[in-house]
């Protein structure tokens, strides 16, 4: 399991509207896609820097073509990041304000001190 690569790519999801539209429609493309052309590039280096190890485990990849941000923050995905991510493409579905935030936070409303884990 990696924590590291799981907010890697909310991260870097977020920030790309295209990419954000596309995890939105297709999950399962954009997961594979991004884990086999993104997940091993090194975060603001130098172009064409790169690792070779860095996958996604069967229950992370699962949860990201689900939209899961519950067992996400389980798994040890920064809540902020999901959040954010999920923000952009969830609250345009709804109708009242914050009506997706709060359903966001009743969903993770069962965790209890501590939470679990989520430094990378």
């Amino acid at each position: 399991m990696s924590k590291y690569l799981l907010n890697k790519f909310l991260y870097t999801v977020d920030r790309d509207p295209a990419l954000v539209e596309r995890y939105r429609s297709d999950p399962r493309e954009l997961v594979t896609w991004w884990e086999a052309s993104l997940a091993n590039t090194l975060l603001n280096c130098v172009a064409g820097e790169s690792s070779t190890w860095l996958r996604f485990t069967d229950d992370e990849r699962a949860a990201l073509v689900a939209h899961d941000h519950v067992r996400l923050f389980e798994l040890g995905a920064h809540p902020f990041l999901t959040l954010t991510l999920f923000i952009a493409m969830f609250e345009r579905d709804n109708t009242e304000p914050l009506q997706y935030q709060k359903a966001y936070g009743a969903r993770l409303a069962h965790f209890d001190l501590p939470y679990p884990d989520i430094a990378t």
